[in-house]
């Protein structure tokens, strides 16, 4: 039978382990997220071009192989991960290249009105991108990663197989010394819901400060989605960011 004891025996600490995967590998694919991305709108071919394979490639890679080919193959050339690591790196190398693809079409998507009045302003690439484009890609940046951290979140549960105490390996411990397998699995099932209900709350949060730094009034919820203020008002917003930049 399933008691408290289990519960703060195994699970809290397996709570604990895939809240830490989770944000090592979220810091890691928002570093990634942004270098890729970036790259990828660069003025030089050969570093998009670059960026474009690291795209394709991990994109293209099961994280769960991936993370096996870092705990296993990888000693096999001096280098030897500890099992976390091995996840946490599997995880941020393959998500992030799916949030390079947020970051470049969030910046693409910046109106050229805003980046013409930065050449006119006379700023420099690093002027414009800091300045104009990036405080007005970012609110469109945020409920798409939002998505992908929480299916981070669930992708951890991956870790359990490489040996690294989450919460899904604890509920596997769990299952194997009570055999109970649904009270087990329902239970991973409310944490990993919760968990990802408190990123869904927190990165809401985020949008709204977001778009209140440029200007722009939130979305309401619950309803067709308008996205409020017109092209010129988030020039104009674009444009007074920038002026308080460079006084």
């Amino acid at each position: 039978m399933m008691s408290s004891e289990f519960f703060t025996t195994w699970f809290l600490p397996g709570i604990w382990v895939t809240v830490q995967v989770t944000v090592y590998a979220a810091a890691l694919g928002a570093a990634i997220s942004f270098g890729i991305g970036l790259a990828r709108g660069s003025r030089y071919w050969i570093v998009r071009f670059l960026a474009g394979i690291y795209f394709e490639v991990f994109r293209g890679m099961s994280a769960l192989v991936l993370m096996f080919w870092m705990f296993f193959a990888l000693p096999l050339f001096g280098w030897q991960l500890v099992p976390m690591w091995a996840g946490v790196s599997a995880l941020g190398l393959t998500y992030g290249a799916y949030g390079s693809e947020i970051v470049r079409g969030s910046l693409a998507a910046v109106s050229p009105a805003q980046k013409e009045a930065g050449v006119a302003l006379n700023f420099t690439r690093l002027q414009r991108l800091r300045l104009i484009e990036l405080p007005q890609a970012w609110p469109e940046m945020v409920p798409p990663f939002n998505n992908l951290l929480i299916e981070l979140l669930k992708g951890t549960a991956l870790v359990s197989v490489i040996t690294v105490a989450d919460m899904t390996f604890a509920g596997n411990l769990v299952r194997l010394g009570t055999n109970e397998t649904t009270p087990v699995y329902t239970l991973l099932l409310v944490l990993y819901f919760v968990l990802a209900f408190l990123i869904t709350r927190g990165m809401r949060l985020l949008e709204r400060r977001a778009k209140a730094g440029i200007g722009r009034r939130p979305e309401k919820t619950g309803g067709t989605a308008r996205r409020s203020g017109t092209c010129g008002e988030r020039l104009s917003a674009g444009s007074r960011s920038a002026a308080g930049g460079t006084a």
